[in-house]
């Protein structure tokens, strides 16, 4: 995008930030289905044994599992919609926080480290995969040619978080499904993987919100729904081999989901950054020399 650049450590930045209205990730990352979506990815990426290391050693998601869910969402909404300079700082405590998170993988006793090409590489491919499959499969009219550009979009942001220029990025739907399927041998459930996923379905709640609202039940369907849109082969790495039918099924509730949540105001539904980034698109849109002013 042109324009003036954010100074400091992450020059190439535009100071308008990585994407605008226009965008593809704009779309999809506003989309009301990608709580559903982040689940399905966290599932996903919990069958790479050196990335489930990393986050059974290193993260505090038993202790706080909203504050994880928040910071990535933090992420997303930053990386997506916020100006240059909370791009800058969005993906400076990322790699702050990879430059220290590294061990070895219990049964294997093979070495990890967060910033890892190959590992940020996974993590954004289930990321990305994962918010595409699981938007699309709700109702979000993509044609195959604005899927390829998300995608081409968002290797911007794996490129700052650290997958340096000459490591290869899924740039299109077919180059991802080639990736996943380039990448399965590596892949195992783990006790740690299994506890996650028994975390992400039943996770702690306080009492007033367990046994005074329908919170726990909703969660676990969300969480539920989220597995049954997992590739089939994720399911069976899993243990649970879902019927061809279990597929048609889950894209309905998905589906069902998505128009219900789109009923809900604007205020509700989205998030922070992107009504900031909406308020400072139409305000350039009426500041003069920016396009037509409207009285």
């Amino acid at each position: 995008m042109p324009g003036r650049t954010v100074d400091g450590g992450m020059d190439g930045i535009p100071e308008q930030g990585l994407f605008g209205p226009e965008s593809v990730s704009w779309r999809v990352h506003g989309d009301p289905v990608m709580g559903l979506a982040g689940v399905r990815a966290l599932l996903l990426q919990a069958l790479h044994p050196l990335a489930m290391a990393g986050v059974a050693q290193h993260s505090a998601y038993r202790e706080d599992p909203w504050g994880r869910l928040y910071r990535t969402a933090f992420f997303i909404g930053a990386t997506t919609y916020g100006t240059g300079p909370q791009v800058a700082e969005a993906v400076a405590r990322v790699r702050r926080v990879h430059a220290h998170v590294t061990g070895f993988e219990p049964q294997t006793g093979q070495r990890y480290r967060a910033d890892d090409p190959r590992l940020l590489t996974w993590v954004h491919c289930t990321e990305v995969g994962s918010f595409l499959e699981v938007t699309r499969a709700a109702g979000l009219p993509l044609t195959d040619a604005e899927a390829d550009r998300y995608l081409t979009e968002q290797t911007t942001v794996a490129r700052l978080v650290g997958v340096p220029p000459g490591h290869p990025l899924p740039g299109s739907t077919e180059q991802l499904a080639r990736y996943f399927a380039q990448v399965r041998p590596e892949l195992r459930l783990t006790p740690e993987a299994r506890e996650a996923a028994r975390f992400a379905l039943l996770p702690p709640l306080p009492a007033w919100v367990r046994y005074g609202t329908p919170a726990r039940p909703a969660w676990a369907g969300l969480a539920a729904l989220a597995f049954a849109l997992l590739p089939r082969w994720a399911c069976r790495m899993y243990g649970v081999p879902l019927p061809r039918a279990a597929r048609p099924v889950a894209v309905a509730q998905a589906r069902v989901l998505r128009a219900g949540l789109l009923t809900l105001p604007r205020r509700v539904r989205e998030g922070p950054h992107l009504r900031a980034a909406r308020e400072r698109y139409s305000a350039r849109a009426l500041s003069p020399g920016c396009g037509t002013r409207r009285g």
